[in-house]
């Protein structure tokens, strides 16, 4: 209780410019000022790339509290998967044979494609990017400001020492001084050394989190690399699906013009699969990808279907799997 007060007496003085206040030296200080500075931008690019990777708030607490308590984050659905999951729901609605409807389970398939990347975007960031930053802030830096503390500690001790030898008169009191700045001038000097190579290894932990950075840049680089080849992968599929119907409703045209009492028309034409197809009905025509089929259209069939031919087999089949051929 006598040292605290003793420290808090040399404190207070020294803030009222009544004692004598020791400096340190401008090489230590100016390590002391970067790793302040590497603590405040560490965490202002922590907290800003958790809300990028995180945007909910609400969702960034929950985990913040599983990881406090331990417990493993339960899995949830993230917002491209969610909505690809309504766009196949919705699409096995309206039907997979009909145009609308298969594109809209084509588009959900590719959503939850970008869902699966982004969440291993995020998990990779997570481990080799926010993880090391994360450690130094509660490991390497809290062992700094406790050093620190100490220094600090340590000077006021040193500041103590001498304010007590300039006030000592009597010879035996000078020698106690004097021993005891020499203890202190010590303790401080060797506190000042330690201090200063924890310090000097920021320069370490800015080398460590250079290494991370570029793994972090590389994990953004792979997912959007995935996401814009899923997109136009996606955009292919689509794409073949309004010369389908182009060519599909002129031939209807042309062919219910030429003659309405046969059942399937002369005018037929080849038909590449572009996907597997099972039949959902006896009148319907299971198809396999890449084969070739003969496809022709009848009075009153939905827009939507084709008549199918297979050697000796017929059935209707869905256009959206079928790119016409000339």
């Amino acid at each position: 209780k006598i040292k605290i007060c003793c420290l808090y007496k040399q404190f207070t003085e020294e803030k009222f410019g009544q004692a004598e206040k020791t400096e340190l030296d401008a090489h230590l200080d100016n390590l002391l000022t970067r790793a302040e500075s590497s603590k405040h931008w560490t965490e202002k690019i922590l907290k800003q790339t958790e809300v990028l990777l995180q945007p909910n708030p609400n969702v960034r607490i929950e985990e913040f509290l599983y990881e406090k308590l331990d417990k493993k984050v339960p899995t949830r659905m993230n917002n491209h998967e969610l909505l690809g999951q309504s766009m196949i729901d919705s699409g096995n609605e309206f039907g997979p044979g009909t145009a609308y409807g298969n594109a809209l389970i084509k588009c959900g398939e590719t959503e939850k494609q970008i869902g699966g990347a982004e969440r291993e975007f995020i998990q990779s960031s997570a481990i080799n990017f926010l993880t090391p930053f994360r450690n130094f802030l509660e490991g390497d830096f809290k062992t700094i400001l406790k050093e620190r503390k100490l220094l600090q500690n340590k000077r006021l001790d040193l500041d103590a020492a001498k304010t007590k030898l300039k006030k000592a008169k009597m010879a035996d009191a000078r020698a106690l001084a004097e021993q005891d700045l020499k203890l202190t001038q010590s303790e401080f000097d060797r506190q000042a050394e330690i201090t200063r190579l924890l310090l000097e290894g920021i320069s370490s932990t800015h080398a460590h989190h250079l290494h991370c950075l570029n793994d972090f840049v590389e994990a953004q680089m792979t997912y959007y690399a995935q996401c814009y080849q899923y997109m136009v992968d996606l955009q292919k599929q689509l794409g073949s699906f309004p010369s389908a119907f182009s060519s599909n409703n002129n031939q209807s045209t042309a062919s219910a013009a030429a003659s309405v009492s046969v059942p399937i028309l002369p005018g037929s034409r080849k038909a590449r699969v572009l996907y597997d197809y099972d039949a959902a009905g006896s009148n319907e025509l299971s198809l396999l990808a890449d084969e070739v089929i003969m496809v022709s259209s009848v009075p009153g069939m939905d827009s939507d279907w084709l008549m199918g031919e297979r050697g000796n087999q017929k059935g209707k089949v869905p256009i959206t799997y079928l790119e016409l051929l000339n």
